[in-house]
This record gives C-alpha cells, structure tokens and sequence, in this order.
C-alpha cells in the first residue's frame, strides 16, 4: 500500500527506488510502540528528539540523488538507520553520520543485523561530513541547516549531486544550470 499509495501516485516512477523501499523493512526502524504505524504517511519519533522521516520524503530524496549502483554515497543524520537501509540498496557503498551517540549505536547494530555489508555508520558532527572516504558521488542530508556546510561542497565529488533541505520553512533553493559569476561582495562594517 505504501509503494502504491503514496509513492507512486506523489510521482515517484524510479523502479529501483520504488523497489528498494519495498525491500526495506521499515518497521524494523521505529520503536516498538509505533511498529503498527510504520508504514504512515507521515514522520515518527524515534527517540532523542529525532524522527525518521515520511516514506515519501525518503523516497523522494532518493530519487533526486539518482543513485547508480556504482556510487559511493555520503548521509548526513543516520537517525534510526531506514535512509541509509535505502540508500544501502541503491549504492555501492554508504557512509552515514549521525550526531546522536545514542542513535549511532542502534543504528550501526541494527544495519549489521539485518546484513548491510555496504553501510558504514560514524558517530560525529555531519557537518564535518567523513573527509576520509571523500569525495562522494552522491551526498544526502536529512536535517536543514541554515546554508549548504562548506565541507560537504568540498566533499562532493565533480559531477556529483548533493540533496539538501536548506534554510528555514518556506524558502527553497534549485540549482539549474552551471555558471560562473563574480563574488558578491559587501562594505567592510564601520
């Protein structure tokens, strides 16, 4: 019912994405009270003051990241591990930040659990993103900071693609076409 009813009819069409979420156990990704609502339209908590997001979302960002099976992917906000389980489908190889120790540790058990080999968790600060396993083919951020970290620009690998929800409710930002312009600059402050 997910994949059909709000999935497929909010446009999502990208069958490997479609078939990854229909692969990913979500209930296994939320606490044991909400395992009956697993599959809402709708986020739900995960504890810590997190939630994992609305399948639709997940869906969607993925789909925007247009992941091939070569990539390498970077995740920023592991949360309970469910993005990651879906990029970990897509990709060859996932690497997922979460600053939460708590969720970290869950998140890291649970994927090896259910046998993700490709997933690697990292307790951290994401916006440092993993310089190590830099650069990446595919960056995704599951938390909105205020502007894009300048640490995952430089982690992007060229002709990479980055999903971000930037900014605060109700400004959006799409980048269209490559340009080149001069710095915008300001006067010095008195």
């Amino acid at each position: 019912m997910m994949i059909d009813e709000q999935l497929r009819t909010r446009g999502i069409n990208d069958a490997r994405v479609l078939a990854a979420m229909e692969k990913v156990p979500r209930e296994r990704f939320v606490p044991d009270h909400l395992v009956p609502r697993a599959y809402d339209d709708g986020p739900l908590p995960i504890g810590a003051g997190q939630t994992i997001s609305q399948p639709y979302i997940v869906a969607y960002m993925a789909e925007a990241l247009a992941i091939a099976p070569h990539h390498k992917v970077l995740e920023i906000g592991t949360g309970s591990g469910y993005h990651a389980a879906v990029l970990g489908q897509l990709a060859r190889d996932v690497y997922t930040v979460e600053i939460v120790p708590v969720l970290a540790s869950h998140a890291t058990g649970l994927l090896k659990e259910l046998g993700y080999t490709n997933i690697h968790v990292r307790e951290g600060d994401g916006y440092a993103g993993w310089p190590e396993h830099a650069p990446f083919d595919r960056i995704l951020v599951t938390a909105a900071p205020d502007q894009i970290p300048q640490p995952l620009i430089d982690q992007l690998a060229a002709g990479g693609r980055m999903v971000i929800p930037v900014g605060q409710q109700g400004v959006t930002q799409r980048q269209t076409i490559p340009v080149q312009f001069v710095p915008f600059t300001r006067r010095p402050s008195n």
